[in-house]
């Protein structure tokens, strides 16, 4: 017998809702006058596809190589968001410190333990080389998209943040990344 609970399957919903208020900092000139907003001109967008360099594999810091890239048309936003995509299924991308490289060493040494390799790991998908399954599941594990705030032409990191290319195949290969920068 099926019985249907009226509170789970019911159209409307059992509460409401509050309303909640947002104040803008920023506004497009055509926003309300009584706003405490500042005036802007309109949304802009701009987007590159940058091709890194090939790395050994391992977790490398490129956030000067991606700044270097981006800068003229990261200086022309004031407020937005960074978003930036790697186009592959065996590297990845992450944020994480940007001073200490044994960071970058001791994240590699943790993902290798962790995702077992070789020939007595236990993975399907061997056609392109005993660390291509690894290298997908590790790139899954940290993804392959960040999103950063833009604040006054700058990307808005910590002071010990940077962006990191993880390369988890054994052969070097030059990476491709779509940087895509909205805002005002």
């Amino acid at each position: 017998m099926l019985m249907q609970s009226s509170a789970i399957f019911s159209p409307k919903p059992a509460f409401a809702p509050a309303p909640f208020v947002v104040k803008a900092l920023y506004r497009t000139s055509s926003g309300d006058s009584d706003s405490m907003a500042a005036t802007v001109p309109g949304p802009k967008w701009a987007q590159k596809t940058i091709t890194l360099p090939p790395h050994r594999r391992g977790c490398h810091l490129v956030t000067s190589q991606v700044l270097k890239e981006i800068r003229p048309d990261l200086s022309e936003f004031k407020c937005g968001l960074a978003h930036l995509f790697l186009q592959h299924t065996s590297a990845s991308l992450t944020i994480n410190e940007n001073y200490d490289s044994d960071v970058r060493d001791d994240t590699e040494t943790f993902l290798n333990k962790i995702v077992p390799e070789g020939r007595s790991a236990p993975w399907k998908h061997t056609l392109e080389g005993p660390d291509d399954m690894p290298a997908h599941i590790k790139s899954s594990m940290f993804g392959c998209a960040i999103t950063i705030p833009i604040t006054d032409g700058r990307l808005n990191m910590g002071t010990w943040q940077g962006i990191w290319l993880c390369e988890h195949r054994d052969a070097p290969t030059a990476r491709k990344l779509v940087v895509t920068l909205n805002g005002i």
